[in-house]
């Protein structure tokens, strides 16, 4: 591993000069700084970052909370992750993961130790119980995320309300008039996803808007939870002629249930995934979907982190606008059943 004094020794200069560079203490010249620039590059040196934290008081680390529950599609955590590391990279920061089964404790410690200049959470619910610790602390922080209070906090996150909104608007005007929306398991709108209660909320508001007769039937996005949320829906309304799917896990068993049930898609039934890109194209038929950039979040995350960390720029909450992408998957609705 490359030392600080081969770093002073190929730049020409004291192993105390190179400490200045890294940590900007004290004033150096723009021909020294970029020799010793140079020296780091060709190198390969990366400074401590204990070291790093005493020199400079910082630690040029963010700690990012990703979540650890089996109600979660990993996938999408996972690309938020990877864009939040290499965004974090381009500022010259290190990104700690920590899970949140450590819960307010586990911000609280991080935030207390000095260990991480900022905090980026992900998977933010409505009342989350980490956000007072965020307060209390003064920690420098970003949510992946809204909570129902977004008072002096840094917020990034889909428009769940305007994609809920869009599936219910893309339906009406095919002229659907019964629509059951399938969702997540029960204990994510128990404990309050944000993304899942506004994307409901969303469809339900547009959908009383446009006159849609709807339900709401969650489920665990095995094969049996979708059968069983399926036949209620039909039990209930068997008129229903259009779908929407908010639960990655269901969309497969859905289709597979629509053409066991001699329902043809979609000239008989249509369907409106919220989902990645990928996972529509996925499918046959390819599915209609209202999707969002999920590299986004990651980025604008740490973008509104690094502003709280450099000059402590003011609360703000961005909202990204969700793609509606039409596919094989929806149509007219059928004049006769």
């Amino acid at each position: 591993m490359v030392t600080l004094a081969e770093v002073a020794k190929c730049a020409g200069v004291s192993s105390s000069t190179v400490s200045y560079v890294i940590s900007g203490k004290r004033s150096i010249s723009e021909a020294t700084r970029r020799r010793v620039e140079q020296a780091i590059s060709d190198l390969g040196y990366h400074p401590n970052a204990g070291a790093r934290a005493l020199a400079g008081k910082r630690s040029h680390i963010i700690a990012l909370v990703v979540p650890l529950r089996t109600d979660v599609y990993v996938p999408i955590m996972m690309e938020i992750a990877i864009a939040v590391t290499v965004a974090a990279r381009q500022y010259g920061y290190d990104v700690l993961l920590i899970t949140n089964d450590e819960g307010p404790e586990g911000v609280r410690r991080v935030a207390a130790s000095g260990l991480a200049d900022g905090v980026i959470l992900m998977d933010v619910e409505l009342d989350d119980d980490r956000i007072p610790v965020l307060r209390t602390q003064g920690t420098h922080a970003a949510l992946i995320g809204l909570p129902d209070d977004t008072s002096g906090l840094a917020c990034v996150d889909h428009d769940f309300a305007a994609a809920g909104a869009m599936c219910a608007d893309h339906l009406a005007d095919l002229g659907h008039r019964d629509v059951a929306f399938i969702g997540y398991s029960p204990v994510v709108y128990q404990r309050h996803a944000g993304y899942a209660e506004r994307t409901l909320t969303g469809f339900q508001d547009r959908a009383a808007e446009r006159g849609l007769r709807i339900l709401h039937r969650p489920c665990e996005g095995t094969y049996d939870s979708t059968a069983g949320a399926f036949a209620r829906i039909l039990a209930d309304r068997p008129e229903t002629t259009g779908f929407v799917v908010q639960n990655e896990g269901a969309i497969g068993p859905l289709l597979s249930l629509l053409r066991t049930t001699g329902r043809i898609v979609p000239e008989d039934a249509s369907v409106v995934a919220l989902c990645p890109e990928s996972l529509a194209e996925q499918y046959s038929p390819r599915l209609t979907a209202v999707t969002g950039p999920a590299e986004e979040l990651g980025r604008v995350a740490v973008d509104l982190v690094m502003r709280r960390i450099e000059d402590g720029t003011p609360a703000e909450v961005t909202l990204l606008t969700p793609v509606l992408t039409t596919r094989e998957s929806t149509g007219p609705a059928p004049r006769t059943r």
